[in-house]
């Protein structure tokens, strides 16, 4: 019997995930004894400031990617949305598995959608680029900083801390979580984050018989969508600590990717979309999805995008030296 250990956060969407590969491996190999390494990362201890603040996504995947290297771990299982734009040397993104709805949820005990929300309520979210698009729609609201797993953002809204908060979809639908009223964010209306609803395993890159044994979890259509918003995302030198949003669709080889830059008060939001053939397999089109997004971003910028980052990137380095 074969042993497999697959490094984790401890949080219960963490969980749910890494469990949710484990159940797939040991169901295509009934050999394959699979142990979770539950991890705490920096990002989960520090949970009273914007990630913007502290580091943003890497603080993730910092310690889960340590034990990749060092061989306490074969396996890790991340949120696509976290996972940085530049692997450490020796890792790999081995497999993207079929991505769950990639769409934003809105959620309230008392109000219907973000348009039935009064004048000052209170909307939390730890998302610039939510806040973003939320106050360019509803600049008469408060955005509040909401940290801290899942399960915690809803209770802080239920006992009334906030009148609505906004989440991922996938989160909340893959722990079974619900609220009395929602009502789901969706393209083009409301752009989700780069690889949002998607997963993603990594694993060393010299470990060839992990990749054979995964490879059946490979979703092709998932790997050129999340490679084209990840291409955007590069193209930007982009992070969490700047409101960037991109979505794409993949339609008889062809992929469609719209992309997002604005404030972080939703006073300027600009936005472009862009058409490219990829072709089907995740092999051959990887590369040309990535050029796709790269190109889009190049577009946004000359449309103005780049003023707004320098300035965003200017003001986090200020208040870093501070």
């Amino acid at each position: 019997m074969k042993k497999l250990v697959i490094a984790t956060r401890g949080s219960a969407l963490a969980l749910w995930q890494a469990n949710h590969i484990k159940a797939l491996l040991q169901e295509r190999h009934a050999r394959l004894d699979v142990e979770l390494l539950v991890l705490k990362t920096r990002g989960d201890v520090i949970l009273d400031v914007p990630l913007a603040k502290v580091g943003g996504k890497g603080l993730f995947v910092k310690e889960i990617e340590e034990a990749l290297l060092e061989g306490r771990a074969d396996l890790a299982v991340h949120s696509m949305k976290d996972v940085p734009m530049v692997l450490p040397e020796g890792l790999t993104l081995g497999v993207v598995p079929e991505r769950e709805v990639k769409s934003d949820l809105f959620l309230s005990e008392r109000y219907d959608d973000l348009a039935a929300l009064p004048p000052g309520a209170t909307l939390g979210t730890s998302s610039l680029r939510r806040q973003a698009q939320v106050l360019a729609a509803r600049p008469d609201i408060r955005v509040a900083l909401l940290r801290g797993n899942v399960e915690t953002r809803l209770r802080k809204m239920r006992e009334g801390q906030y009148d609505a908060i906004i989440l991922a979809c996938a989160g909340v639908k893959r722990l079974g979580l619900s609220a009395s009223r929602e009502h789901v964010l969706a393209a083009p209306g409301f752009l989700p984050a780069v690889g949002q609803g998607a997963l993603g395993v990594e694993m060393r890159s010299d470990r060839e018989d992990l990749r054979e044994l995964t490879a059946f979890l490979e979703h092709a259509p998932t790997r050129l969508c999340v490679e084209a918003e990840r291409g955007f995302l590069a193209g930007l030198d982009g992070g969490c600590q700047v409101p960037i949003a991109a979505d794409a669709e993949l339609k008889n080889g062809e992929i469609l990717l719209e992309g997002l830059v604005a404030e972080p008060d939703g006073s300027r939001v600009l936005r472009r979309s862009v058409r490219g053939d990829v072709g089907e397999s995740a092999e051959s089109g990887a590369e040309r999805a990535r050029k796709l997004g790269e190109g889009l971003a190049r577009e946004l910028l000359e449309a103005g995008a780049r003023g707004i980052l320098e300035r965003l990137y200017a003001e986090e380095k200020a208040e870093g030296h501070s």
